[in-house]
């Protein structure tokens, strides 16, 4: 190797660090921005103000009746993270001059307790901010949608604490752009790039306090070999949840299509603040939900209640993306199909925290699996909230749900 081909490569491998590190800060200060403004929302005033079904209903109206003006005037913002990496792919860059906009609309609906997580909103904003990088600093002008999917890697790796996940959600295929690096340089720079992101996240929270950063994790998971024989059946009630959610999610974004902007984004407001304002367990992404979860507070719901949370929650999440309270749904499916896994396990075995734990995570692996179809990223996912001795049930159970899924299924066509 020359030694210029091997300066360039130091050099592209700091700057994935400095990239890395960057994209950690950013996180860091956009869930810093999302729980301040929660506590404003919903903590400020008495809680027999915002305990109130008629507060969530005008906080949630205001919040969609903003979104739907910002809709109409800039553009349908937050875009999917596949949307997000469609566009980088196909234009090699992504529009950071409506970055301001992007901010806003990834920061409302987590604020204003829309069921979606933090991940689409924050994967559009560390694009366009790194596509910025990329035309302003010389040295990452020939390389900047390569440096924006390590931005986005990184942020997803820190955002569900799993430093492999970011890598196998995002890094893959061949980027054009990158033509002078192998493989092995492409690992090493994210290796390095999403250390730097984990450390500077890790450090500011350090500094000036915790900021809410993913789910809790189960700590009962034993498995005994009569549960091979549920695996199957969990399997199935994973991969038809899974299924369920690609059609509502389908049937949504039809929906959100047809109703002009602002009277949809209201509607999806009013219909969020009534339905929370009911049922507060399904309100926000489900990360502190699944705390109450985990910790058994939800156990004093009979199990049926609980398999009933996940349906809303599922619904729920798939009517707030597809009518523009924008955001991800890693989080609110997850919430949704560990609430459903538990709930059959626990009708069939009340009382049995270790096999409905068990269930919890067959069930979510294989419905993440049947929207994700990528094996290894959703085992690396469920790292976020199952211990690893889980991974021996996971992996296989996604891996069967992805075969099930593709087999079985037929894949819904856009309109």
């Amino acid at each position: 190797m020359e030694r210029n081909d091997l300066g360039n490569e130091l050099r592209l491998i700091l700057f994935c660090a400095l990239i890395g590190a960057f994209a950690g800060v950013v996180f860091w200060l956009f869930l810093f921005a999302v729980e301040k403004g929660t506590w404003l929302v919903w903590d400020l005033l008495p809680k027999q103000i915002t305990g109130s079904m008629w507060y969530a209903i005008l906080a949630c109206g205001l919040c969609g009746l903003a979104m739907g003006f910002l809709r109409q005037r800039f553009g349908d913002y937050p875009e999917g993270m596949e949307d997000v990496f469609a566009r980088l792919k196909r234009t090699g860059t992504y529009p950071y001059q409506a970055m301001p906009i992007i901010l806003v609309c990834a920061l409302l609906p987590l604020i204003f307790g829309s069921s979606v997580g933090p991940e689409a909103g924050m994967v559009g904003v560390i694009v366009a901010l790194c596509c910025w990088v990329g035309d302003n600093v010389r040295f990452a002008t020939a390389r900047g949608a390569y440096l924006s999917k390590i931005g986005a890697s990184v942020s997803l790796s820190v955002m569900f604490h799993s430093p492999l996940f970011g890598f196998f959600e995002v890094e893959e295929g061949e980027d054009s752009g990158v033509v002078d690096l192998t493989r092995l340089d492409k690992v090493v720079a994210y290796c390095v790039s999403a250390g730097a992101g984990f450390a500077s996240f890790s450090l500011l929270s350090q500094l000036f306090g915790s900021v809410m950063s993913g789910f809790p994790s189960f700590e009962v998971a034993t498995g005994a070999w009569s549960d091979i024989l549920l695996f199957v059946p969990y399997v199935i009630c994973g991969v038809l949840f899974g299924i369920l959610f690609e059609v509502s999610e389908h049937g949504f974004a039809l929906l959100g299509k047809a109703v002009p902007p602002v009277a949809c984004e209201v509607a999806a407001g009013v219909i969020l603040g009534l339905v929370t304002g009911l049922l507060p367990a399904v309100r926000f992404s489900g990360e502190a939900q699944m705390d109450v979860l985990i910790e058994g507070g939800y156990l004093t719901y009979a199990p049926l209640a609980i398999i009933g949370v996940a349906f809303v929650k599922l619904l729920l999440t798939n009517l707030c993306i597809g009518m523009g309270l924008k955001g991800g749904h890693f989080f609110p499916l997850i919430f949704a199909s560990v609430c459903l896994g538990m709930g059959i396990s626990l009708v069939f075995f009340p009382g049995d925290l270790s096999h409905a734990t068990l269930a919890a995570g067959i069930v979510a692996a294989s419905t993440l699996a049947t929207t994700m179809k990528k094996p290894l990223a959703v085992a690396m996912l469920l790292m976020l909230c199952f211990p690893a001795r889980m991974l021996l049930w996971t992996v296989p159970a996604a891996a069967l749900a992805t075969w099930i899924s593709k087999k079985f299924t037929l894949p819904l066509q856009a309109e």
